[in-house]
């Protein structure tokens, strides 16, 4: 009977540096790439890929490849895959809303579309080692779907509800924007679904000290007794709640420096950045069946993981490899800033008296409300107001 996935909180050393374990990286044959040096999807049948293109971190040396084709077809004949040791995958598929992608058709049938998935979903499995982790973003269309064929076992087609998990549900966590479609005849879709996965029979990496945000007892009620915790996290900070949105966690709109050319649904760096430094260490192995515009490989490169990216599009196989080379816009080794919907509770009662609390770092000057400030006045300051005694934990 397979084991339950054991979250531990400390690193799982892997007993190898960084960049070490892969096989060496070999450039694919020169049938492989058109006369402008654009990669083209292989149609070879040997049972071992040579990625099409790669890159080492010149820093870290940790590597990427990617693979152009379907990924159906690459995953089985990738010797890691085929072993069962990649360490977390991450998978943002089509979804099946008619886009039009560079190559892939984006409106199969329902029961087509469903069998693709179902394929991908069991070699995603497969690929991972006991304990690894498998993150997918996707829409309402599809998650139940999703959900019930990863954790059950089936039988003449039939889900055996009392069988050993297949995969263990951790979190069922949303990605929330606020730019959703707009329409009048239901409400407004700003979310997709982002679940994640461990398989049993090993331990999962669990760094919750990678990903902590401010809590709302600070950020907003300046509640001391968030200063003086005793679950092991910093004060002030807590793991991130299952709802994901705040500053550069958006849609990547037109406008937005992290946009890669005609993606159009590209995902932010600092989602991708969450996944990876909480679910994989530095030199582990981060795989994504769908690399689009190479997000996961931009953030997984950078954070020191070795990566293995399918892409359909040999274009987009080479703009995500340009995209690699150079990096995040984003900081995605930061500490994550507060998500708190409302402003600090005193704060804002002074900001609605039209004045402010004094602060040592700021050099803003005013005087009354609605006046300009005058050169040389003294700032004045508001009487905080008593908080209630905090309680001892």
């Amino acid at each position: 009977m397979p084991q339950t996935p054991v979250l531990k909180g400390k690193l799982r050393k892997r007993g190898s540096k960084t960049g070490a374990g892969l096989p060496a990286i070999v450039r694919a044959a020169s049938d492989h790439s058109s006369s402008n040096g654009v990669a083209t999807p292989r149609s070879d049948t040997a049972a071992t890929l040579a990625p099409d293109l790669n890159q080492r971190h010149p820093k870290t040396s940790v590597a990427a490849r990617v693979y152009i084709g379907d990924c159906r077809e690459i995953i089985p004949r990738i010797p890691e895959c085929r072993a069962g040791t990649v360490d977390l995958i991450f998978a943002d598929p089509p979804f099946n809303w008619k886009r039009a992608y560079d190559e892939w058709d984006d409106g199969l049938p329902h029961n087509e579309y469903l069998d693709f998935t179902y394929k991908w979903l069991d070699l995603c499995v497969e690929a991972l080692r006991p304990g690894g982790a498998l993150w997918v973003n996707i829409p309402d269309d599809w998650a139940a779907e999703i959900v019930m064929h990863l954790k059950y076992q089936q039988l003449d087609g039939k889900y055996l509800t009392a069988a050993p998990a297949r995969m263990t549900m951790v979190n069922w966590c949303i990605w929330h924007y606020r730019f959703g479609q707009n329409t009048t005849v239901r409400f407004i879709n700003s979310k997709v679904h982002a679940f994640y996965f461990v398989k049993p029979g090993g331990d999962a990496v669990w760094n919750p000290h990678e990903v902590l945000e401010e809590s709302d007892r600070r950020a907003i009620y300046a509640d001391a007794r968030t200063e003086d915790k005793n679950d092991g996290m910093p004060a002030g900070m807590r793991v991130p709640m299952d709802v994901w949105y705040g500053k550069f966690w958006g849609r990547v709109q037109g406008n937005s420096k992290e946009r890669r050319g005609y993606h159009d649904n590209q995902l932010p760096e600092l989602y991708l950045a969450r996944v990876v430094r909480a679910c994989s260490n530095p030199g582990d192995l981060v795989m994504d069946p769908f690399l689009g515009s190479g997000t996961t490989g931009v953030v997984a490169h950078e954070l020191g993981r070795n990566f293995i990216g399918c892409e359909y599009s040999a274009k987009n196989a080479a703009s995500s490899l340009e995209r690699i080379k150079a990096g995040p816009v984003r900081d995605v080794h930061g500490m994550g800033q507060s998500t708190a919907i409302f402003p600090h509770r005193r704060k804002g009662e002074a900001a609605a008296a039209g004045l402010e609390e004094e602060d040592p770092n700021e050099a803003v000057l005013f005087d009354l409300p609605g006046k300009p400030a005058e050169p040389g006045a003294k700032k004045p300051s508001v009487k905080k107001p008593r908080g209630r005694k905090p309680a001892k934990s």
